[in-house]
């Protein structure tokens, strides 16, 4: 049996999951709110497991969870050309994405969150490894930024599972058909 693969990020009205500077300002109190947000309570009750690429992780610990590594009870991937120190649940690799990712939907436990950013997602979705796609629009419209989805030869057919409105963003979850 796979594990599941599930994408849960935030992303602009036009699509971008980061300012062009890689900033992510534009996400405002989402941190604060993701606390009242059950979504995802449940999702990290379904995972053991994330991966991320090395500015993700940089932004997770230098600026939205400072002092506190929020996903201490994972098993962290951090995908990642620079060498670093793994500790027992933290794992610095410079596998690629899809490598990395089929790696571990084979071995024993529970789903997989990939938690950005573009360069770690783009392959994964090119190869279609994505199980569900848990999407949250903010109510912003940048112009130009980091895209959530790269160009690439698709199509990936979705079907849409759940939307609703919370603390003004928009929750939209997809499943791969």
């Amino acid at each position: 049996m796979s594990r599941e693969i599930i994408l849960y990020i935030a992303e602009s009205l036009d699509g971008y999951i980061a300012e062009t500077d890689g900033s992510i300002d534009f996400l405002g109190g989402g941190a604060e709110l993701l606390e009242d947000e059950t979504s995802y309570q449940e999702l990290m009750a379904k995972i053991d497991t994330v991966v991320m690429g090395r500015t993700t992780y940089d932004q997770v610990v230098n600026e939205l969870a400072p002092g506190q590594y929020p996903y201490e009870e994972q098993t962290s991937y951090i995908i990642t050309s620079r060498t670093e120190d793994d500790s027992e649940n933290l794992i610095f690799t410079n596998q690629e994405p899809v490598d990395l990712v089929k790696t571990l939907a084979k071995e024993q436990g529970k789903a997989i969150w990939i938690v950005g950013g573009g360069s770690i997602i783009a392959p994964l979705v090119e190869a279609n490894l994505i199980d569900i796609y848990i999407i949250t629009t903010i109510p912003v419209i940048l112009g130009k930024g980091i895209p959530l989805f790269n160009e690439f030869n698709g199509p990936i057919n979705l079907t849409v599972e759940n939307v609703y409105v919370k603390n003004n963003m928009v929750y939209t979850t997809y499943s791969k058909q």
